[in-house]
């Protein structure tokens, strides 16, 4: 998110689910796997629209989801389901970089390149047979 915008924790949807993986047999009975949802069109203009279109392929209904899974902890998984959303929406709505200014190449650097391609040639040259070394 960009400086001065923050998330209202009403706007957030958790869901919690089993995980596989390490737990032992905790892992059966707690719901430590997080799911946390926000709806983009929350968002207030322009990083919404920003944000729509570039989560464009990975929202449904404008809905943005991320999983956590890889702690034990539910506690630890909704941290890190935080932070990898917040994330998320940071990359989102920056803005799009500044453009590219052509330039041309300086006299120096073309003079180095043929330079260069003239010494690889001689090289080459040499290489054949036939040629006479010098």
């Amino acid at each position: 998110m960009r400086p001065g915008v923050q998330l209202a924790p009403d706007d957030l949807q958790w869901r919690f689910t089993r995980a596989s993986g390490p737990g032992g047999q905790g892992v059966n009975t707690t719901d430590s796997r997080v799911q946390l949802s926000y709806d983009l069109n929350l968002l207030a203009e322009p990083w919404g629209t920003r944000a729509r279109t570039n989560l464009a392929d990975k929202t449904v209904d404008d809905v943005i989801t991320v999983v956590a899974a890889e702690r034990r902890s539910q506690f630890q998984n909704r941290a890190a389901a935080t932070a990898r959303l917040l994330d998320v929406l940071r990359e989102a709505t920056a803005p799009p970089p500044a453009r590219r200014r052509k330039t041309k190449p300086s006299r120096g650097s073309v003079e180095r390149r043929i330079a260069t391609k003239k010494r690889r040639a001689d090289v080459k040259r040499l290489r054949r047979p036939g040629s006479d070394r010098e």
